[in-house]
């Protein structure tokens, strides 16, 4: 896709995060499965049923606009799970693991910020007013998932690591 305008890189950027999205509905279960502590398989749980419904907002996002629902390989959020998953398996204390996936899943959620704060802001400079409620809504979840990751880290899980 030749990039020559912000609506170019609008649709780009919408592409890249519905692949992320999509790859992180397979890659949430996994995270899930490898946690302990049930109040973090519980939030990973939560966060998969969230994040089908981001990929369905995306959905919509895309027929509002009357674009074709690509998604665009997104190398950066297959390096965060890489590292992720690298890091997991060097990891033997299921408490010490458990405080792994906290900062695993955050370094997902501040990507995921990143990318649905920018598409609220050009989706407003664009003019693309229902869109940007909709990605808002989204951008909200993720600021609110990475809320509850700071504090079960905080309270619980990175304590009983040390």
């Amino acid at each position: 896709m030749s990039i020559s305008s912000l609506k170019d890189l609008f649709e780009h950027t919408l592409q890249d995060v519905y692949f992320a999205e999509n790859f992180l509905l397979k890659k949430i279960p996994v995270m899930e499965k490898a946690a302990s502590s049930k109040m973090l398989k519980d939030l990973f749980s939560a966060h998969l049923e969230e994040t089908r419904e981001h990929v369905s907002r995306l959905k919509q996002v895309f027929s509002s606009l009357g674009l074709e629902m690509k998604a665009e390989e997104c190398p950066a959020i297959e390096g965060i799970v890489q590292e992720a998953e690298e890091l997991l398996e060097e990891v033997t204390d299921a408490k010490t693991k458990d405080a792994a996936l906290i900062a695993s899943a955050q370094a997902v959620e501040h990507y995921e910020i990143t990318r649905y704060g920018t598409l609220v802001s050009w989706a407003k400079e664009l003019g693309y007013e229902d869109a940007a409620m909709i990605l808002r809504t989204t951008l909200a979840e993720e600021k609110e998932a990475d809320n509850k990751l700071l504090r079960l880290g905080e309270d619980r899980l990175n304590q009983k690591a040390a």
